[in-house]
């Protein structure tokens, strides 16, 4: 079926059971934000593969919502489906919710699926719609309709060792433990998969680029249970479970289990899916707040933090090799942006301990790169010349860590606007690299200083700066991020974030410089405590797309140590033609 044909089968379900608006999102029923292929339903339903966005069905019309990441890609995939585009975050863009009301009747019956809606989101439906006296229900009405969804993979589980992860699994049970006492809680519940995953040192592969599995936790005083497919779990990984006093039972029995709980005091994350709330709402009482161990896994440990520094060095030593061969053969051999992708993922692959890619690797030429997510097909996508710019973002899993880097070269000739654009672009990312502040400071309050020199030009870009990123686990991880949404948590000591910066011209081209930065302490003055980041990503800026002039001295200072570790970093792994054209990437600007 076509997205337009979806359409019109939902609809068909939607007057069967007299709901006037029916609300897609992209989640599953642990609000991951990349999802397990049976859990893709807005992407099934849209055609809109991006990572962020969902859709609102009425009898007569239909809206997806997203963000600035994704304008001109969900503009290029909705064509033909029915589907309007809602720019998310531009003014003049209407709330989704204040749009349901005024398209559906008065007394009218909104449906969305309760295990793919969080409750924070539930709350602020019922919130909007009670006094509009709009009923909310739960009706997986796509149940109907997708049939060949697929099932849940069979993928094992296995044992990520305390000699990586730095921390036991009963200390960080403990530590839980510890935070529910605080908050006087009785059960917890974990349903995100990168902190299922984190709380008890195991890996898995159910969501690709994600090394996670399937899994709910709950804690109480004297209990901790895993749930998930017994069947998937390793030898070693049964026993880390026994060993850590953890009881393991079917990933099916989870919701059977919540309905056991009678006056409790539950801590759960008002981000957990709405059916946890509706199974436990008998009875118990809520503690809606963040998982402890949330926090606790943002903020690396030595061992972590170690671990980022070893893969860092293997893949910098990758991408040296990979745009060597991208800048010596383009023009000379057939490739387009989805062989560069593969033949990247060939060179990490050469690396120890590689384990994937941490996402679908965005390599976007000429006006592609202004795509910003932009995913090039293994058919159609675009042939690369030696000729104009390409931006290359990708990342590694690695047992050790995950990386996450984006370059942005020239092939050809380019312009001096695109020189100066991509000159202030780097400088952006160098002072936020640069940057001392004292602690108790918030991503927002950084992200201003990436953003300056674009700004002092009148320009800007629709992304975030920076997002944490998981220690062997998901490339995108909060709490933590760097951005211009008003986020409260503060930056701690052993968060990893990306430094990624960027300009797009729509239909020319795009630009985005990218490193991973490491928050670590600075000095103590009687001013307070100061941090600094730590630039963990070790890979060359091509300097022939560098406006010197628009650079400090201290901007340039910062660029040619950076350089000069990478070459301390990386040449010792590298021989021949490949190296002496490095030593002169990285000589002195």
């Amino acid at each position: 079926m076509t997205s337009k044909e979806k359409v019109a089968a939902l609809r068909e379900e939607m007057q069967k059971n007299n709901v006037d608006a029916f609300i897609v999102y992209s989640a599953d029923p642990h609000m991951s934000e990349y999802l397990p292929e049976e859990w893709q339903e807005r992407a099934w339903l849209s055609g809109f593969l991006g990572s962020a966005g969902f859709v609102v069905v009425t009898k007569d019309k239909a809206g997806l919502w997203t963000d600035g990441r994704y304008y001109t890609q969900a503009a290029i995939e909705l064509e033909g489906s029915g589907i309007d585009l809602f720019k998310d975050g531009l003014e003049g863009t209407p709330n989704y919710i204040d749009w349901i009301i005024s398209e559906i009747p008065a007394n009218g019956k909104v449906a969305v699926n309760a295990l793919a809606t969080s409750h924070a989101n539930w709350e602020l439906l019922s919130q909007k719609f009670n006094p509009k006296h709009i009923t909310l229900v739960d009706l997986p009405l796509l149940k109907e309709i997708w049939k060949d969804r697929g099932t849940p993979s069979k993928n094992p589980i296995f044992v990520h060792p305390v000699e990586r992860a730095g921390k036991s699994v009963t200390d960080k049970i403990a530590a839980i433990r510890q935070k529910m006492e605080e908050q006087e809680a009785t059960v917890h519940i974990i349903s995100s998969l990168d902190d299922v995953a984190w709380t008890l040192n195991l890996r898995g592969s159910d969501v690709e680029s994600n090394p996670v599995f399937l899994g709910y936790i709950i804690i109480t005083k004297n209990d901790a249970i895993l749930f998930t497919g017994l069947e998937k779990l390793e030898v070693e990984a049964r026993k880390s479970m026994d060993d850590s006093f953890v009881k393991m039972m079917p990933y099916e029995e989870f919701s059977n289990h919540l309905k056991t709980f009678r006056n409790e005091k539950i801590l759960v994350s008002p981000n957990s899916n709405q059916s946890i709330f509706e199974a436990l709402k008998s009875e118990n009482q809520f503690i809606k707040a963040p998982v402890p161990g949330n926090l606790m896994k943002a903020q690396k440990n030595e061992t972590e933090l170690e671990g980022f520094r070893k893969v860092m060095v293997r893949d910098g030593v990758a991408m040296v090799k990979f745009l060597y061969w991208l800048t010596h053969n383009a023009g000379k051999e057939a490739m387009n942006e989805y062989s560069i992708g593969e033949k990247l993922r060939g060179f990490r692959a050469e690396g120890e301990n590689f384990v994937g890619e941490s996402f679908g690797s965005i390599v976007g030429y000429k006006d592609n790169g202004a795509i910003m997510h932009y995913s090039a097909k293994s058919e159609g996508s675009k042939d690369v010349t030696n000729d104009a710019s390409i931006l290359v973002d990708s990342g590694g899993q690695y047992l050790e860590g995950t990386t996450d880097i984006t370059r942005t070269l020239a092939l050809g000739a380019v312009s001096d606007e695109f020189k100066r654009n991509s000159t202030l672009v780097l400088q952006g990312m160098i002072r936020l690299s640069m940057v001392k502040f004292p602690k108790g400071t918030r991503g927002v309050q950084l992200d201003a200083i990436a953003r300056l020199p674009l700004w002092m030009s009148g320009k800007d870009y629709n992304h975030g700066t920076g997002h944490g990123v998981g220690s062997f686990m998901n490339v995108h991880e909060g709490p933590q991020n760097i951005r211009k949404d008003m986020n409260p948590q503060e930056l701690l000591v052993g968060m990893v974030c990306s430094n990624e910066p960027g300009f797009y011209v729509e239909g020319e081209y795009g630009i985005r410089h990218e490193n991973l930065i490491a928050v670590k302490e600075s000095e103590k003055t009687a001013f307070g405590t100061f941090y600094e980041f730590e630039t963990l990503t070790f890979c060359p800026f091509f300097k022939d797309t560098i406006v010197k002039e628009i650079l400090s001295e201290e901007e340039i200072a910062w660029l040619n140590n950076y350089h000069k570790t990478c070459e301390e970093k990386i040449a010792p792994y590298l021989e021949g033609e490949v190296k002496n054209w490095f030593l002169e990437l990285v000589s002195p600007l």
